[in-house]
């Protein structure tokens, strides 16, 4: 696929997330210090699940996967949308703002099927527990996860290479903070029907599939709870399934709100607060969501931060130890 088109433009102005001087510098701020939470708690939470051996289950595999794609997912558009906060023009050039569009697309693809392949995950704990190590076997997890990176590879593909078509005259300045489908054609100086008709159609199938696909484990998660006795073990199972619910809410609902809908200039700006959501809000949450409020990573959290403590206390008290014997040689 070639980044060439017939294009009189050669790069785009990323218009940003507000044009108020008084809001630059407290966004930065505040989108500067999300950013970092994001890289450090998905950063973490990949190296303990891939240091504890009891954390190598199909949860936990999942969850890898999730923190590697929110990770990677973040860093598409964070750091040029804080370049924009501190400059007056914030440029991207034609190449760039496809790859960025591709690589996005990839990702946020990549996380809706995760999202779906947990909540399977979490209807075969509840529901059939006795056949959990069959139904997510190692076998069947390579292969969710092979499938929900071949689904994000042929949307992404489709995306871009129907925006590659496209060609633009006069109009640069893109109405977002990165380059996302809906504002960048709006800018195409060509008819954009049939990049339209891709994004209803395969937006829309990767938003409607998935979101019936956990509404229905979640109605037989739900059935399978309240067949639980145990008061504890409701609560437990509600505990677990509440967590991924708020976050397929926000992620979803957010992408429903910005790709099923006309677009327009007021929908832009719109859109743009609600994009906050699922490329922001969304990926700094994970690792709170799913780590800091689980027992067994707290447990993997301390049993590593034990390890270092002994391993320090051990190689200070080898130091006092040499330290005790030079000097008994010398008085």
């Amino acid at each position: 696929m070639t980044l060439e088109n017939d294009s009189f433009v050669t790069g785009f102005i990323l218009m940003g997330l507000t044009d108020r001087p008084d809001l630059q510098l407290p966004l930065f701020f505040l989108f500067l210090g999300m950013y970092v939470f994001t890289v450090l708690g998905n950063l973490g939470l990949i190296i303990l699940i891939g240091l504890n051996s009891h954390l190598h289950t199909p949860m936990y595999f999942l969850l890898f996967n999730l923190s590697f794609i929110d990770l990677h997912y973040t860093a598409v558009f964070t750091p040029k949308m804080l370049i924009n906060f501190l400059s007056q023009k914030n440029v991207i050039s034609y190449r760039g703002c496809m790859t960025q569009l591709y690589f996005y697309c990839l990702f946020i693809i990549s996380e809706i099927y995760v999202l779906t392949s947990m909540a399977y995950d979490r209807y075969v704990a509840i529901c059939d527990p006795l056949l959990y190590n069959t139904a997510m076997s190692p076998k069947v997890c390579c292969s969710l996860m092979l499938g929900s990176y071949l689904m994000a590879f042929s949307g992404a593909m489709a995306h871009t290479g129907c925006m590659l078509r496209l060609t633009f005259c006069d109009a640069n300045a893109i109405n977002h903070y990165f380059c996302d489908i809906l504002p960048v054609m709006q800018l195409s100086c060509s008819s954009s029907y049939v990049n339209e008709l891709v994004v209803f159609t395969v937006a829309g199938f990767n938003i409607i599939v998935p979101c019936i696909t956990i509404f229905l484990s979640y109605v037989f998660i739900l059935s399978g709870i309240f067949k639980i006795h145990s008061t504890k073990g409701r609560l437990k199972a509600f505990g677990t399934c509440g967590s991924h619910i708020i976050t397929v809410s926000l992620f979803f609902g957010s992408c429903a709100f910005m790709y099923l809908k006309p677009s327009s200039a007021a929908s832009m700006n719109q859109g743009k607060i609600c994009s906050v959501f699922y490329t922001n809000v969304v990926p700094m949450m994970n690792p709170v969501i799913y780590s800091l409020r689980n027992k067994d990573v707290k447990v993997a959290l301390r049993k590593s931060l034990g390890k270092k403590d002994s391993f320090d206390q051990k190689q200070s008290l080898s130091v006092h130890v040499f330290t005790t014997q030079i000097n008994s040689k010398f008085i």
